[in-house]
């Protein structure tokens, strides 16, 4: 039986560049059929739920989520449980996709195009594993109250089981042994005793991974070293809310968040990949989105959930190569290049391909 992607374009600029992702996925000749349903703020217009019920059902029977993005001002008033992100994160919780890759690499044509010296972040190629299911924004208990002192209060708890933290830092020594093998555990384990766990826990995990170097380092020392010397890591390994962090810092090395691609996975490599920008409603319906990330996002997910490393390859030479033919979307436009909208961008990898 041939594989079945669930299309879930969102919100936003969600549409137009899942749109290219899938013609893209389509040029390959697999055999791969694609549905589209509604998510986030499009669920909640559709069907009253950012995540509707026939959603999850094509998402269940399906082989991977190919998704685009959520949120806009206009649902900025619903309350919580009806906004466009509780879609996105309802799903990575009722798949259970621990782990989130988020892989950093500047491309040669583009290091101009980072905030920082291009020596400095020329050849950068690293993998920032974020665990995606735990810490502060799943822990329980949370919410608004009246104190003793009948001041109110917010509170949000950050909790970590042991059998989390081994699962995402496994997952982090086998994926180094395919790049460099050295991985750096980030935490704050000076001051949180959660993080002092997931030290402990990484450390002892490490033991089965002698072969690989282990470093760690507190948060706030890593957002300085990401943007002093980033060339110093391979994979990084970290809770939920530092990789939030870190990896969107990590974005900008690369000279546009429109340049990368994430994917997200359960133990049976079931995998959710999407570009790690929002919804874009600024530039929504202009046509100018970048649609590189998504594209490459495909990549990953034909890689990780499809086994199909020979066309995820493909895809990713032809991005090189229409980055090489001087092609650029305008938030990575330079002088003298063939600045294009978001079709043309796909209509390049294409003929690339």
């Amino acid at each position: 039986m041939g594989k079945k992607i669930a299309v879930l374009p969102g919100d936003g600029i969600g549409p137009e560049i899942t749109a290219q992702a899938v013609r893209v996925i389509d040029a390959l000749g697999l055999g791969i059929s694609m549905a589209e349903a509604p998510v986030g703020g499009a669920g909640y217009d559709a069907a009253g739920d950012p995540l509707p019920a026939a959603t999850l059902a094509l998402c269940e029977a399906s082989d991977a989520i190919l998704f685009g993005a959520v949120g806009g001002p206009k649902y900025d008033a619903l309350p919580r449980p009806m906004r466009p992100e509780q879609g996105l994160l309802r799903l990575r919780k009722h798949f259970d996709l621990y782990a989130n890759l988020r892989p950093a690499i500047v491309y040669p044509e583009l290091a101009h195009a980072s905030s920082l010296k291009a020596e400095v972040v020329a050849g950068l190629d690293l993998l920032i594993l974020r665990e995606l299911t735990g810490d502060i924004y799943f822990g329980q208990p949370r919410g608004v109250r009246t104190n003793e002192a009948g001041e109110r209060e917010g509170f949000d708890t950050m909790r970590y089981t042991e059998s989390e933290i081994r699962r995402i830092a496994k997952t982090a020594f086998e994926a180094a042994r395919k790049r460099s093998r050295r991985v750096c555990s980030v935490d704050k384990a000076n001051v949180l005793e959660t993080t002092q766990f997931w030290r402990d826990v990484v450390i002892d995990v490490h033991k089965d991974f002698t072969d690989i170097e282990l470093s760690h380092m507190y948060v706030d020392n890593a957002a300085m070293q990401l943007v002093r010397n980033p060339k110093q890591f391979d994979v990084i390994v970290t809770g939920n809310m530092f990789g939030d962090i870190l990896s969107d810092e990590a974005s900008m090395l690369t000279g546009s968040i429109g340049m990368l691609p994430s994917a997200s996975l359960n133990a049976k490599s079931f995998g959710m990949y999407e570009p790690i920008h929002g919804s874009a409603p600024d530039i929504t319906g202009k046509g100018i989105a970048n649609p590189l990330a998504t594209i490459l996002s495909a990549a990953m997910l034909l890689r990780y959930s499809l086994g199909e490393e020979a066309a995820a390859g493909r895809i990713e030479a032809a991005v090189r190569k229409v980055l090489a033919q001087g092609y650029r979307t305008a938030d990575i436009t330079e002088p003298g290049c063939r600045q294009v909208g978001t079709v043309a961008m796909g209509d390049a990898v294409l003929a690339a391909l």
